[in-house]
């Protein structure tokens, strides 16, 4: 970032310093002084500039964390989120959700259960390394092609066949830096200033800010336990954003007919349906389901990412869909100069090639399913939502119980995410969304599922003001005076 941003701080204006900073830092990246991927200053450096503490700084950069308006790169300092680009008409609305420390990244000694982050613990380190050391001798390209490195394309088309049931041609498959990167450069090409899109509510954030970013009319498109609700969905959209295989963050599969009805109503109305891929790989119960665009190739887009099988810091992901289309976004691409560099791509393909990713995504579904045994132990007696799939589940709470836990938590060094962030409007459903990537040991990640089972229970037990009491808007049952927990069971309803 420019240090000649003009930022000023007013200390006789009746709002709060950091709260005044943020709409400045907010109206910046809406209006593309700040353009996505463009680093901020330090706290240190930026309070210093403005001549404040640098506690007014932090909290800013915190609040806007949480709206998903900043990201930060491990060691490298905080960026602007990939992505986000200029509103040429801002709302002025600021995006729900709690403050504060929701979206930091967690410090030393705290706990951290939010949603989203894969487990590097257990990566093959030797493969690791060696991967990127024979990635890194490979001879630098004149051009690089736009749909990504062949070799590479090759390999994932047969992973994907294989793992997801999703048969690609190779040309029908493009190499991106991640699902947020391919949903971009799919609504850049495909969508107009002001085309009506579908994401799912509660639902993704980032896509929802994606998608806004391009000019779209974001419609929200309700879902319950099972994923989207399909009936009732607008003749008029031009695309719908959803996450069938683990729905982000209710966690609910989306069924056979309903996967059927979705498919229908693409086909009938002329609409695409972007399909993220969320944590696919890592269901509980039965094998993992197919891909919807194993189903139905013409009508749906597959995003997927090496970010929840491998890790982030990989930045590869892909985007299949019907040659034609994928030819398109490959030039869009071009006139973007929007590009995945090579070295990760060949990193990737050789884990695929020497059959360590496949190794490894084995070994993390043993992981994974004890950590998920862990949390449901530790969290029992609370009522549980999405825990047979992904690296999450939702712990059913009434909004001002999940709200308080939340931050009490917080205090005491154990990070969650509320429900109340991924919704955009009207709350459908209100609790906790518990996450068993980021944590490090299952002690660790036992303790802080203990913290926060103690809190809800402390809480619940507490009367309810008459607006929460009985069934609130999730329809999560509210313990009464001599009750201890939340009724239901831990594998949710």
């Amino acid at each position: 970032m420019s240090i000649d941003l003009p930022l000023g701080i007013d200390r006789d204006a009746p709002e709060p310093m950091n709260a005044q900073l943020v709409a400045q830092l907010r109206a910046a990246m809406r209006e593309g002084r700040l353009a996505a991927g463009e680093r901020l200053p330090a706290s240190r450096a930026l309070a210093a500039l403005l001549g404040v503490s640098r506690t007014v700084v932090t909290e800013a950069y915190e609040q806007l964390y949480a709206e998903g308006w900043l990201e930060g790169r491990h060691g490298s300092g905080t960026y602007v989120t990939d992505g986000v680009a200029a509103d040429p008409e801002p709302s002025g609305e600021q995006p729900r959700g709690l403050a504060g420390s929701m979206r930091r990244p967690a410090r030393q000694g705290e706990i951290d259960l939010r949603p989203g982050m894969a487990w590097v613990g257990a990566l093959d380190t030797p493969a690791w390394r060696r991967a990127w050391r024979l990635a890194a001798g490979m001879p630098p390209q004149q051009r690089q092609e736009p749909h990504g490195v062949p070799e590479l394309r090759v390999a994932l088309a047969e992973y994907i066949r294989r793992s997801r049931g999703v048969a690609c041609p190779v040309d029908g498959l493009l190499i991106t830096r991640g699902a947020t990167n391919g949903l971009d450069l799919l609504a850049a090409t495909v969508l107009r200033p002001g085309d009506r899109v579908g994401v799912e509510e509660p639902g993704y954030r980032r896509a929802r800010s994606v998608l806004a970013g391009r000019g779209a009319e974001i419609v929200s498109c309700p879902v319950d336990e099972h994923g989207m609700i399909v009936d009732g969905l607008p003749d008029d959209l031009r695309l719908v954003y959803a996450t069938p295989s683990h729905q982000y963050p209710m966690g609910g599969v989306l069924p056979v007919p309903r996967r059927q009805a979705l498919l229908a109503w693409a086909r009938r109305t002329g609409a695409l349906i972007a399909e993220d891929d969320y944590d696919g790989e890592f269901r509980y119960d039965v094998a993992p389901l197919p891909a919807l665009y194993g189903l139905d190739p013409d009508v749906v887009v597959y995003l997927g990412t090496s970010a929840k099988i491998l890790t982030a810091d990989m930045g590869v992901g892909w985007l299949v869909g019907r040659p034609d289309l994928v030819a398109a976004i490959a030039l869009r691409r071009e006139e973007l100069n929007d590009r995945t560099a090579v070295v990760p791509q060949h990193a990737l393909r050789l884990f695929l090639e020497r059959g360590d990713l496949n190794r490894h995504v084995r070994r993390m579904r043993g992981e994974y399913a004890r950590r998920r045994e862990v949390v449901v132990g530790a969290l029992d007696g609370l009522r549980l939502r999405g825990d047979t799939a992904g690296l999450h589940l939702v712990v059913d709470l009434p909004h001002a119980v999940a709200e308080r836990v939340a931050r009490d938590a917080a205090e005491r060094g154990v990070l969650v995410d509320p429900l109340e962030r991924h919704h955009a409007g009207p709350r459908s459903f209100s609790g906790l969304v518990v996450g068993y990537g980021s944590a490090g040991s299952p002690a660790e990640l036992r303790n802080g599922c203990a913290i926060v089972r103690g809190l809800a229970a402390a809480a619940l037990r507490e009367p309810a003001p008459a607006a929460e009491s009985g069934q609130d808007a999730a329809g999560a049952a509210v313990a009464g005076p001599d009750a201890g927990h939340v009724e239901g069971t831990a594998s949710g309803s």
